[in-house]
């Protein structure tokens, strides 16, 4: 904030102002008036060094007082210009450009933090500040133009993108906006630079699991370690920085067995926003908005929970995205769950065409949570048309199960997030989604009520009527449009536009373009 030098209380003269002298108001003047003059003097006398702390502290409450906002930009298919909140002193308001599910608005409000006394002149704080500035500007300036193309391009309501691309072109009612998002998407690929931390140490950073149900977590990492296509080595370059610690990782180095806290998981994950907090600007110059972390652990939300700003401020990347948890969905973005058990999907895509699918809805798993106990109470062992197992016979395969079916019945456990609903993606069988809270992968881009059905946890008894009601030709579309939205689920050893790891970063890239930083900060 900068002090206001408009002087609303000039002195107005008039032709009785020479009365003024004679009036018992000299005596004020005397008083009031002289004393101040002579402090004046004697300040000015002591030169420049009196005058620099209150600068450098004037500057430092810009920086440690800027922050940003989020709004969400559109419902559905359509990019609306949310109505920015009201003005604040240590508020940016943030251009509104992505297509987030709920048309709300969300502000967030930078918390305050102690200043710190600095021993440089007026001149080095000045010019620091400016070329800064003026870096960041020209950062944020690039997204500025990215938001007005696409606003400009989700104008164009056809359900396909009029954009020319040599590998896919979005189409079909399985997007909010195809063009919009193909727009978007291409921006992407031409704007988004990602820095990694390159502090810490493997295995609970900058690695993760490639072979498990977490293995979405440590392909990302790996991506992420070994591909420049996004990466910058250049922070000042980066839009995002990447905080390339593994949850799953260090439940697997430091969580106690049958311990009832993770302070070890959280004390390392407070540690490392310590160091690079004190290393490098970028995380006390936006307090963390600009990061991402990515977890695919049932704890990913509670370690992140350790450090407040990280918690509220970044851009959390989860599978487990339960809103009744704090998950965000106009700052964090939903992870699919990917069960890898080789690290490869060779053998895990594809189907028989619905005529061979045979099975009304599968769900075998076991008992975890209390919608897996509503599900087989109501279904276990009672109808053919809907076959619940808590675990098949050793004569049958799972795998086989889902290639016959229509429907997949994907409910959550004793979390949200379900490798279920890739799988049934992968099959090529619609997923039937059962679930309290959960916010579905991509659903700031993908419309998932044209290939999916969610049946509300209350309705699990209605589960055969709800899956009769659908008609022949409308599953045979549901079906249709599974297959094709299945490119954005598949994690490709080689990596391929579109596939679920390009829609990982686009989602980072969405709540990017949502916030606006500004920055006047110097070195420490």
């Amino acid at each position: 904030m900068r002090p206001n030098n408009n002087n609303n209380n000039k002195l107005q003269y008039n032709s009785r102002s020479l009365s003024f002298w004679s009036s018992s108001s000299f005596l004020v003047l005397l008083l009031v008036i002289l004393p101040l003059v002579v402090i004046s003097v004697f300040v000015f006398a002591l030169g420049p060094n009196i005058a620099s702390p209150t600068l450098s502290l004037l500057l430092q409450w810009q920086v440690r007082f800027s922050g940003c906002s989020y709004s969400s930009l559109a419902s559905s298919s359509v990019l609306e210009s949310s109505t920015p909140p009201a003005s604040s002193s240590n508020i940016v308001n943030g251009s509104s450009s992505g297509f987030f599910v709920a048309n709300e608005s969300i502000q967030l409000v930078q918390e305050q933090e102690k200043l710190k006394h600095s021993n440089e002149s007026d001149e080095e704080v000045r010019t620091d500040a400016v070329k800064k500035y003026n870096k960041l500007e020209r950062v944020e300036a690039s997204l500025v133009r990215a938001r007005s193309s696409i606003r400009e391009a989700a104008l164009v309501r056809n359900l396909t993108s009029v954009h020319q691309d040599p590998d896919y072109v979005p189409r079909g009612p399985i997007y909010r906006n195809a063009n919009a998002f193909h727009r978007s998407y291409l921006l992407m690929e031409k704007l988004f630079k990602i820095y990694v931390y390159e502090e810490g140490e493997p295995p609970m950073f900058h690695d993760g699991p490639c072979k498990s149900i977490y293995s979405t977590e440590g392909r990302f990492i790996h991506e992420m370690e070994r591909s420049n296509m996004y990466k910058t080595k250049d922070p000042e370059k980066a839009l995002v920085y990447f905080l390339p610690f593994s949850v799953v990782m260090m439940v697997a180095h430091l969580y106690v067995p049958g311990a009832h806290e993770i302070n070890a998981i959280g004390r390392s994950i407070v540690d490392y926003i310590s160091i690079i907090s004190h290393k490098y600007p970028f995380w006390n110059r936006s307090l963390g908005a600009d990061h991402f972390m990515l977890s695919c652990h049932d704890w990913g939300p509670r370690s992140s929970s350790f450090v407040p700003h990280l918690f509220r401020n970044s851009i959390r990347v989860l599978c487990n995205a339960n809103t009744s948890e704090g998950f965000n969905p106009v700052k964090d973005a939903s992870l699919p769950e990917i069960n890898l058990l080789t690290g490869e999907v060779t053998g895990l895509i594809g189907g028989p065409s619905p005529s061979r699918r045979s099975i009304l809805a599968f769900f075998a798993g076991r008992l975890h949570g209390h919608i897996r106990h509503l599900l087989l109470d109501n279904w276990k062992n009672k109808d053919q048309d809907v076959q619940v197992y808590d675990k098949l016979p050793n004569n049958v395969s799972y795998n086989s199960m889902l290639r016959k079916s229509k429907f997949c019945l994907c409910p959550s456990g004793y979390e949200v997030a379900s490798p279920r609903v890739v799988e049934a993606i992968y099959s090529e069988c619609v997923p039937v989604l059962i679930s309290d809270s959960f916010v579905p992968p991509f659903s700031d881009v993908l419309n998932w009520n044209a290939f999916s059905v969610q049946i509300d946890v209350k309705d699990i008894p209605k589960i055969k009527e709800i899956l009769k009601g659908i008609s022949q030709r409308q599953y045979l579309r549901m079906q249709r449009r599974v297959k094709q939205v299945q490119r954005h689920f598949v994690a490709n050893q080689s990596l391929k536009r579109f596939d679920v790891f390009h829609m990982t970063v686009h989602s980072v890239w969405l709540r990017r373009l949502n916030i606006h930083i500004r920055d006047f900060e110097r070195p420490s």
